[in-house]
């Protein structure tokens, strides 16, 4: 990916959250007073306060080396703020992760596939507040009425004819 379109997807980023409310900005990505690595966006919402290291593809996996999520981390930490990786496929809204979240590669980098991304990121509307995630695991069934499955019992064993049945549902 080049340089250009890093840089805007990180403004595209940077646009949105500030349109949900967040103050945000950019981090410097060269010329800054230190020589430690920051991130890519820093925002927050007067609660919640984020470091951001923002990714895009065209779709293949995007790879972050052990020593980009270390820095992420530290930077983070020492900030008050909570850490994310924030990524981007083309075609697609942002999705965020916790580092710890990430596959970890032999080779001690992070990798993120467009698959896991939309399967179990959390994407930009849950991420600045809007809605919530729910999983169908978290979706609790009680089952069929029970006065309804005994009727439906009694019509199957003859008990009740389908009218009877149907003006007992009714």
């Amino acid at each position: 990916m080049s340089h250009a379109k890093g840089d805007r997807r990180e403004r595209e980023l940077v646009n949105a959250l500030d349109e949900a409310g967040f103050a945000v900005m950019r981090a410097p990505a060269s010329g800054a007073a230190t020589d430690r690595e920051l991130p890519d966006v820093l925002a927050g919402d007067g609660e919640t306060f984020y470091a951001i290291e923002a990714k895009s593809s065209a779709g293949d996996p995007i790879y972050l080396s052990g020593e980009e999520v270390e820095a992420l981390t530290y930077f983070a930490r020492n900030f008050g703020a909570k850490p994310r990786i924030g990524v981007r496929f083309d075609r697609e809204d942002w999705y965020f992760f916790h580092p710890a979240d990430l596959y970890v590669t032999d080779g001690g980098n992070y990798r993120v596939k467009k698959e896991r991304s939309l399967a179990d990121g959390t994407d930009f509307a849950e991420f600045v507040g809007d809605t919530q995630k729910v999983t169908l695991s978290e979706v609790t069934d009680d089952g069929p009425d029970p006065e309804i499955v005994r009727v439906l019992q009694a019509v199957e064993q003859g008990e009740l004819s389908v009218e009877e049945g149907a003006a007992m549902l009714e």
